[in-house]
């Protein structure tokens, strides 16, 4: 599909060009920093539970858990978030997005320190559920938060960057877990680790003050006033009669409108309409896949795939986990800053076949290692940055990003909370799953994700529709036919009419210039 002209184009919006050089736009910066935050968050989690598995002090402390006991613990926090989902929805839209964040990182707070300061294993259990409840409220308000706040101009880079920061995440647990390997005689080498959990949360709480609520979530409250200063204030830099502004802010209430005449959005509405039930089928794949392609595995049992090719050493363990992280990072957000200029389709259909691949690689190396050819082992240490590779370049920006774009704001928090609840089913079941499989038939359990990956190309190929380049309208329009193109073009005949608003005598308005290859 080709994209269609960017109906903003001509829009005049009082920003500089580059976000960095606009006072407003700045300040913008620290309300997507805690959007953000969400995902630096969970992608501590994750990585520090990999690295303390090479911690013998820590597996002592948690009883040295059989594969069954150390899947339930680490699944514990899947298994806190599945339950915490549905309330975080509704809270996100009934208090706030704001709120929401401030609920589930207090909650963070509280799992983080019940972790730290017990021992035994059913009470990591406990303390890694707590942490998985409140991570769902950050989750459901953190990605619809980040992409209702963002300027138009990079809004897609912004969405595309939210899951990226889990590597962030990551990347500060393997390092923390790396340093702490040589706290040999010590419970704070595992307790340190844990405890630097509720970091990334106290930053958030102390800054939600001094940011602004979503502006859609205001008038869908009624206070479209609060909208409009909000508008101004980030998006040119106080000016309330902005083009742009006033587009963005006529859009916003157009929307709130249509959902009103529409009665409301339940969680039924997914399964009503065609176009609907698209969008739900795409989210369900995105979520199942994401979890079931093999990287799961490898990111909570990495020290048990090092040793399955002869990587025993703690040292060497965590040294390795530590460089992947930094890498993973490094090529997640080369994905999301090229994801404008290549398409979503391309982008998944890329990061899919490459993955496929790269496992093939990996199931033949660690079969040829298990027949006693040790240089396989190494072949598989490389292919592992190479699989990672075009994960990161497809599924950790766009499997929030994409849902994000699909969906309408009247579904967004529900179906965010329906993606990242199907996300921590099948981590559950991987997680659960995973260390029983790996423990009975070691590397034959890599062709399930081989099928999977079959699959997600196949559903991919077929089903995914291309939205480079396109506004929110015209993505509906692919999804709900002639009803969303009527709406398209009472969209752009008001578009014309905003041609005529007068820009603020006390500003100079410049032309947003709509280069998301170069500026982000």
């Amino acid at each position: 599909m080709s994209s269609a002209p960017n109906p903003l184009a001509h829009l005049r919006n009082n920003t500089s060009p580059w976000w960095w050089k606009d006072k407003g736009l700045r300040a913008l910066a620290l309300g997507i920093a805690v959007g953000f935050s969400s995902s630096v968050s969970t992608g501590y989690d994750g990585a520090v539970m990999a690295g303390l598995q090479a911690n013998s002090l820590f597996m002592k402390a948690i009883d040295h858990p059989s594969p069954t006991k150390l899947g339930t613990i680490v699944a514990a926090q899947s298994l806190g978030a599945i339950p915490g989902y549905i309330p975080a929805a509704w809270a996100t839209d009934k208090f706030g997005r704001r709120w929401a964040l401030v609920i589930g990182y207090i909650i963070i707070i509280i799992g983080a320190l019940v972790q730290t300061f017990t021992t035994g294993g059913w009470k990591m259990f406990g303390g890694r559920f707590i942490l998985g409840f409140g991570g769902s409220f950050t989750g459901v308000a953190g990605g619809p938060y980040t992409a209702e706040i963002a300027h138009p101009r990079n809004r897609a880079q912004t969405t595309a960057l939210i899951q990226t920061c889990f590597y962030i995440g990551s990347i500060i647990a393997a390092w923390v877990c790396f340093g702490a390997v040589y706290m040999r005689h010590t419970n704070w080498s595992w307790r340190m680790c844990l405890l630097f959990q509720i970091i990334v949360p106290v930053m958030a709480l102390a800054a939600i003050p001094f940011i602004p609520e979503s502006p859609r979530w205001l008038v869908a409250n009624g206070r479209v006033e609060e909208a409009h200063d909000m508008l101004a204030k980030y998006h040119a830099n106080g000016d309330k009669s902005d083009e742009l502004v006033v587009y963005e802010l006529q859009e916003i209430q157009e929307a709130i409108e249509i959902e009103r005449e529409a009665k409301g959005m339940s969680w039924t509405t997914f399964i009503k309409t065609k176009g609907n039930r698209w969008r739900l089928a795409i989210i369900l794949t995105v979520a199942f896949t994401s979890q079931w392609a093999g990287n799961g595995v490898i990111s909570f049992y990495l020290v048990t795939i090092l040793q399955s090719v002869g990587i025993t050493n703690a040292v060497q363990q965590t040294g390795y986990n530590a460089g992947l992280q930094v890498f993973n990072w490094l090529a997640a957000i080369f994905g999301a800053l090229v994801c404008e200029k290549f398409g979503r389709r391309k982008m998944w259909l890329t990061s899919a076949i490459g993955m496929f691949f790269s496992y093939v690689v990996i199931t033949a190396c660690s079969a040829a290692y298990a027949n006693g050819h040790d240089p396989a082992g190494k072949a598989v240490m490389a292919m592992l940055f190479i699989y990672f590779f075009f994960y990161d370049i497809g599924y950790t920006g766009l499997t929030l990003a994409y849902p994000l774009e699909i969906l309408p704001f009247n579904l967004r928090s529900k179906g965010v909370a329906i993606l990242l609840m199907c996300v921590m089913l099948s981590s559950t079941f991987n997680t659960y799953v995973n260390p029983i499989a790996l423990a009975s038939i070691t590397w034959k359990y890599y062709f399930v994700f081989l099928a999977v990956l079959i699959f997600a190309i196949v559903v991919i190929y077929f089903a995914f529709p291309e939205t480079k380049g396109r506004m929110l309208e015209e993505i509906a329009v692919i999804f709900d036919g002639d009803k969303a193109e009527l709406h398209t073009q009472n969209h752009l005949h008001d578009e014309r009419d905003l041609k005529q608003v007068p820009s603020s005598p006390d500003t100079e308005a410049k032309e947003i210039r709509y280069d998301n290859d170069k500026r982000v």
